[in-house]
């Protein structure tokens, strides 16, 4: 690996765990710190998860284990009632790099976007709506919602993003190495049960 890449990726890591920053913005500052150009090659997703994953296991590995599996129960209780909509965990909290700074990612499926909106407002939850990119590159309305987390005596941000039905093929793909980006109630479940902190 490129020894520059691999010292943004150390640097990026630390304020992905410690502040909660999204692998590209935590790159891009990690690269400034560094005083290095802005036209300098970044480290990929790959190396980024693998930097995270080294921080995580020499400074709080226990303390994030923790919280990892508090985040996925909160996780697993949307999905349980977002089941309609076949909702799949991605992000940290699936990937096994969570932490209390990490926010939720379900990606939902349905036919109507507006099917999932009108389900938040009989549920009586309040959520902010935008628009972002969804898993083949198309616009997708995304859903947000503040969540209490009693263990953290903080709120977590839930993100809804709501997909077409034949959008659940691209929910099921897997990296380099074989592993899930995404994974549905069940599968989050036996990641639980069998306390396997990554993903399958």
């Amino acid at each position: 690996m490129d020894s520059i890449k691999a010292e943004i990726a150390v640097v990026a890591a630390r304020a992905v765990v410690e502040e909660g920053l999204d692998f590209g913005t935590a790159k891009r500052r990690a690269a400034q710190q560094l005083g290095l150009s802005p036209r300098q090659a970044l480290p990929n997703h790959e190396i980024m998860e693998q930097a995270v994953q080294d921080y995580i296991a020499i400074f709080c590995p226990e303390s994030q284990a923790q919280e990892l599996g508090i985040l996925r129960g909160i996780a697993l209780d949307w999905m349980e009632r977002l089941a309609r909509f076949q909702p799949h965990l991605g992000g940290a909290v699936w990937r096994g790099t969570g932490t209390r700074h990490s926010d939720l990612y379900l990606q939902l499926f349905c036919e109507d976007s507006k099917i999932a909106e009108i389900t938040l407002i009989d549920m009586g939850v309040r959520f902010q709506a935008s628009q972002v990119t969804g898993l083949h590159g198309d616009t997708v309305d995304a859903l947000s919602v503040q969540v209490w987390c009693e263990a953290f005596k903080s709120y977590i941000g839930l993100h809804l993003l709501v997909n077409d039905l034949d959008g659940i093929r691209g929910a099921l793909q897997s990296d380099g190495q074989g592993r899930r980006w995404r994974g549905d109630a069940n599968a989050l479940r036996s990641l639980m049960d069998n306390g396997l902190y990554g993903s399958t």
